[in-house]
């Protein structure tokens, strides 16, 4: 009968021996992509913090970093499906700086240096190489930002994730002193909005980015539409731009009101996570430049202005409040610590839906 014999063949094998990388977990990869990251952890040692794996947890010495009365500041986040364009194209470097940029960057809005970081790293079948890349950039991003890579957790599950497919999350550990915290109570209607640059779609709105480019016939490999250098996926896979010590130099010095990181939602969602009860901001889209890749991938899609601003970060990737008396000084510290600086809107007194108005859209698209 065919099911005795397939029980009697499942008995055999089971007398052989089962093993856990019979079913589909090599211990021994993950061991070895431990030993591979070792070092790369270790170069993210800062003080308080010397950033070694292999332990069950990571202490970290607040005092030996200077804080006095801190306040710990903690946020998680992930990559979306930026994680697809990389997975197709074989490029995974950079998506390890995004992870890190995600978190650190929702840390610095309130006003908190970032000291710690930890990843999840979960795939069907780990493959070592593409891992290890994968743990360059977040280590390489983590330099960036300043904060030690202390630990993390490999996840080899089989049947979770089709071939190829890996999923990240992030999660930073920051710190700041009770009395200067950032939580936008200090907003004032007549105060201005500065925004600093981005270096592109950072790590939000991939969905519909996809959806385009399945649309448009270009394949990731082949030429990016609006750039004469790299490919598709190359100006794709940009890594997000990290605000950590501009802004904290901007905040040392007296010069922020608010900060607000411009990451799903846009300017419309995010700007009012840091603006009181009452206020709202006028946004001038038209101080703003739409990056090409932007303007190529609502032109394909036939995405409409209030939808870019909705979904984008529309080459704004952090929003600053200043005082009006505190415009140059600002501009210039950012500057000096190379951001590219927009004067973009002002504070307004409004408590009426939308708090955020955007003024001249029709120019992203002319």
């Amino acid at each position: 009968m065919p099911r005795a014999a397939s029980q009697g063949s499942n008995l055999a094998f089971m007398k052989n021996g089962l093993t856990y990388k019979d079913a589909g977990v090599d211990i021994d990869a993950g061991n070895a992509l431990v030993e591979a990251i070792k070092p790369l952890a270790k170069a993210t040692s800062r003080a308080g913090s010397d950033a070694s794996l292999g332990g069950f947890g990571a202490f970290f010495d607040l005092k030996a970093a200077g804080f006095k009365d801190p306040v710990l500041v903690a946020t998680t986040d992930g990559v979306g499906t930026k994680l697809l364009v990389a997975q197709a194209a074989g490029k995974h470097r950079t998506i390890g700086i995004d992870l890190v940029a995600m978190s650190v960057n929702d840390l610095v809005v309130q006003g908190a240096e970032p000291l710690l970081f930890l990843d999840y790293f979960a795939t069907g079948k780990l493959d070592v190489a593409a891992a290890r890349e994968v743990i360059a950039g977040i280590a390489e991003g983590c330099k960036i930002a300043g904060c030690a890579l202390v630990g993390g957790e490999t996840a080899e599950m089989p049947g979770m994730y089709a071939p190829g497919h890996y999923d990240l999350a992030g999660f930073a550990i920051g710190a700041v002193e009770r009395d200067q915290a950032l939580t936008g109570a200090n907003v004032n209607p007549g105060d201005i909005i500065l925004g600093l640059g981005s270096s592109g779609f950072h790590s939000n709105g991939y969905s519909l980015v996809r959806r385009v480019v399945e649309k448009s016939g270009h394949a990731y490999d082949g030429p990016a539409p609006s750039s004469r250098i790299g490919t598709l996926a190359d100006s794709l896979l940009t890594p997000t731009r990290i605000y950590v010590k501009s802004c904290l130099a901007a905040i040392r010095a007296g010069h922020i009101r608010a900060l607000a990181h411009i990451t799903g939602g846009g300017f419309v969602d995010n700007v009012p996570r840091v603006l009181p009860e009452g206020l709202g901001a006028d946004i001038d889209a038209g101080a703003i430049a739409l990056p090409p890749m932007m303007k190529w991938i609502a032109k394909i899609g036939g995405i409409e202005s209030q939808e870019l601003a909705r979904t984008f970060n529309c080459g704004v990737g952090m929003v600053a409040v200043v005082a009006p008396e505190k415009v140059d000084e600002a501009t210039k510290l950012l500057t000096n610590h190379g951001e590219t600086v927009m004067r973009i809107g002002i504070v307004v007194s409004r408590s009426a839906e939308p708090r955020v108005k955007m003024l001249n859209l029709d120019r992203w698209l002319d």
